[in-house]
């Protein structure tokens, strides 16, 4: 149930519309925009006499029902898009925002060399692997803290903001220590858990898309978060599980357009993860673009031959230039800042 407000409703009458919601022990979470102020109300049970009890009362323009599973990504929720603000980095504001870097901490003269490159062609944020879940026991893991201590002064020397995925409950406070962003990799977009976890955390959030999730349970993921307190979270489509193998994944690109129909949160775009080829990550990207992506997720490698994981799906610092200059040529074209 989405309660909204007259124009010039007072503290006072806002205090008493939240006091009735917290009454029924359901939760309120306020969106506040240019004309109206709007409070999504949330709760496993909703008395069927609250609405009307709600409407009823001073500073109340009226209510409306959200049909929907998931609440407060939600367009009803809010109409406006959000834009998350990364210090002097926003997102979801027309601007494409690219972040960029290897898949995995190496080394701080890997990422210095990286990070320098990136920043060079264009991009904003540094990307780079701490932890790293990987399907065999075997391979290369990541640097865990000491690879976070990399990341963050590499960051800091390059001035970029700095991006990187946390994997369990316990790593969130650590992580939030180090990265101005955090990221829950696809294998987590159901860990229930974690995403409660990293709601309580003061850090904007990357949610990717789980391998075999629908729109839907991705939103609801979503909601996992936001309903901690945490509004800040950018959807990630990484592609999905599919019958075909000539890529890693599916790139469903159509999620762009329809999530940005469904939400007004920003959605950005792994073509590295989704097709798990360094020669279809240019094209897709593109394509991405053209499908409305607020920012694109790029794995950047000095010497991906030689790459500890996923070197394969990694651009060379050179094929990385090339793809900025093309990127900001189509967003010239489609008049976009």
């Amino acid at each position: 149930m989405i309660v909204i407000l007259v124009k010039n409703v007072t503290d006072g009458q806002m205090d008493q519309v939240l006091a009735r919601i917290a009454e029924a022990h359901l939760t309120s979470h306020i969106s506040k925009g240019e004309e109206t102020t709007v409070i999504g109300v949330v709760g496993a049970h909703l008395p069927p006499d609250l609405p009307d009890a709600i409407e009823r009362l001073p500073g109340v323009s009226r209510i409306m029902r959200i049909s929907k599973s998931y609440k407060l990504p939600s367009r009803e929720f809010k109409p406006s898009n959000t834009v998350v603000e990364v210090g002097d980095v926003r997102i979801g504001d027309g601007g494409l925002v690219v972040m960029a870097g290897p898949c995995s901490i190496e080394s701080r003269e890997q990422l210095l060399a990286t990070a320098l490159a990136v920043k060079k062609a264009g991009a904003q944020v540094l990307r780079g692997g701490a932890f790293k879940p990987r399907t065999s026991p075997y391979s290369f893991r990541g640097m865990g803290e000491e690879g976070l201590k990399i990341l963050a002064d590499v960051g800091a020397e390059t001035d970029l903001k700095v991006v990187t995925e946390v994997m369990t409950i316990d790593q969130v406070e650590l992580v939030a220590q180090y990265a101005d962003i955090l990221q829950i990799g696809t294998r987590n977009m159901q860990n229930y858990q974690l995403l409660e976890e990293v709601g309580r955390i003061d850090r904007p959030c990357v949610l990717k898309r789980g391998m075999s999730a629908t729109i839907e349970e991705w939103l609801l993921s979503a909601e996992y978060i936001m309903g901690k307190g945490n509004k800040q979270v950018i959807l990630c489509e990484r592609g999905i599980r599919t019958f075909e193998t000539a890529t890693r994944n599916t790139l469903d690109l159509s999620s762009l357009p329809v999530v940005k129909r469904m939400s007004h949160l920003p959605v950005i775009c792994d073509p590295s993860h989704a097709t798990g080829k360094w020669y279809l990550v240019p094209p897709m990207s593109l394509a991405a673009l053209g499908a409305g992506a607020d920012g694109l997720l790029i794995e950047v490698h000095p010497d991906p031959d030689h790459a500890l994981c996923d070197g394969a799906q990694s651009l060379t610092l050179e094929n990385f230039s090339t793809l900025m200059d093309k990127l900001v040529a189509m967003m010239d074209l489609m008049n976009r800042p």
